[in-house]
């Protein structure tokens, strides 16, 4: 969530903030934040007040005789009665302070581009070049990948990956781990399940809710992609700034109900309800923040270069950035139809998710917090799509394809899914 302050100090800003990322009818939150504040801390001053008086007056009975006691008691017990009523009245406002604030989308970085078009600002390799008409990826996996059993058992959606489609999916997982572990990230596998509270601190579950899965009559959720359990592994907990960065490479299933969403592409592999991803998650300084945002897309990027596979990169416009990331990439490969799709996105989230969960940084140890440290994600690799980009773009004239070099060590094998 945003500072409190920039509200107090910049309504306007927020506004056109607001306005830049398409989303208009979130302005009026603006003024009813700012209202609702200065309502609890007027609140909070006539509470300061009232204890005090309330101190002075207890003091001042301690040392009076019985005789005089009674009309002071009186006047102390109303004084209470009235410091309760206005703390639950703070309390209610500081829960709708809290839902407002969670819906104010950050701020989003100068170097955003405005609007709703992506600005292209990388592209690495050319279209493979083949001497018979490629096949998308659905026609050489029909052995390989089950859809009809899959729905028959879980619903559509769902898949059975099968044999050698199993070890391309495996490999990847590896080979990514494999390639940020010798940079230094922590290797941690996150719980599967969130709870709302941490969930709501990692992400904007209000609008996120819709994709995720809800375990009935628990105060659980499956989650969507790692990088949210890992946000919430410091939830309320403070750093040293001696410690930062922290950077971790998280791997999980993920579990999504965006399959079939209007308008979307959804052939196979490429949306599906459960799928594997190896992610990329740093807490930092903020100063360090942008530093970090450009190594994490040069980690991601170099993994798809090394598995020589083409790509472009994208500046991703404001009207379709979430309300948690300042600035986000998004890496879009090219499959068999000649066009470019998603992969993975790369987000500096700036302090805003760290507010929300309250983590913070010290410059020493017995210090006071000093402030919110700041938070970047990036998709190392999710495994369905970048399976896409090599079965499409590797495939030979036989329906096999060629493994790349860089998964040779994972895979003892020259060729995947040729068929005896």
């Amino acid at each position: 969530m945003l500072d409190i302050k920039i509200i107090r100090e910049n309504p306007e800003l927020v506004k056109k903030n607001i306005e830049i990322r398409g989303c208009k009818e979130k302005i009026e939150l603006v003024e009813k934040i700012l209202e609702i504040d200065k309502k609890r801390r007027e609140i909070k001053k006539e509470v300061d007040r009232l204890k005090h008086e309330k101190n002075i007056i207890t003091d001042k009975i301690a040392k009076l005789e019985e005789n005089f006691r009674k009309e002071e008691i009186k006047k102390v017990k109303l004084l209470t009665e009235n410091i309760e009523k206005l703390e639950k009245e703070f309390n209610v406002l500081t829960k709708d302070f809290k839902e407002i604030m969670l819906k104010i989308p950050n701020i989003v970085d100068e170097s955003v581009p405005i609007g709703k078009e992506n600005v292209e600002i990388k592209r690495f390799g050319s279209k493979p070049k083949f001497n018979f008409k490629p096949k998308s990826h659905l026609e050489i996996l029909k052995d390989f990948l089950d859809a009809e059993r899959g729905a028959k058992v879980a619903g559509k959606g769902f898949f059975y990956l099968l044999n050698d489609l199993v070890l391309l999916d495996l490999s990847l997982i590896r080979y990514a781990i494999d390639k940020l572990t010798k940079k230094g990230y922590h290797l941690v596998i996150p719980p599967y399940m969130l709870k709302r509270e941490a969930y709501e601190g990692a992400t904007d579950i209000s609008t996120f809710e819709e994709q995720l899965y809800k375990i009935e009559n628990e105060d659980l959720y499956l989650i969507a992609t790692a990088e949210h359990p890992i946000a919430a592994m410091f939830m309320n907990e403070t750093f040293l700034a001696e410690k930062l960065p922290l950077k971790f490479v998280g791997f999980s299933p993920c579990f999504r109900k965006e399959v079939g969403a209007h308008g979307k592409y959804t052939k196979g592999l490429f949306r599906m309800h459960q799928f594997h991803k190896v992610e990329q998650f740093v807490f930092c300084l903020p100063e360090q923040s942008w530093n970090i945002f450009e190594e994490v897309q040069r980690n991601a990027e170099e993994l798809y270069e090394d598995l020589g596979l083409h790509y472009r990169v994208v500046n991703i416009a404001s009207y379709d950035l979430g309300d948690m990331a300042a600035k986000k990439y998004d890496i879009e490969i090219w499959m068999a139809d000649d066009e470019f799709r998603e992969s993975g996105s790369n987000s500096n989230c700036t302090d805003y998710q760290a507010r929300r969960l309250n983590i913070k940084y010290r410059e020493k140890e017995g210090q006071a917090p000093k402030n919110f440290v700041h938070t970047i994600n990036s998709t190392a690799i999710a495994t369905s799509r970048t399976m896409i980009a090599i079965i499409e773009q590797y495939q030979q004239e036989d329906g096999s394809v060629k493994v790349p070099y860089a998964l040779k060590p994972y895979i003892n094998k020259d060729f995947l899914f040729r068929r005896e």
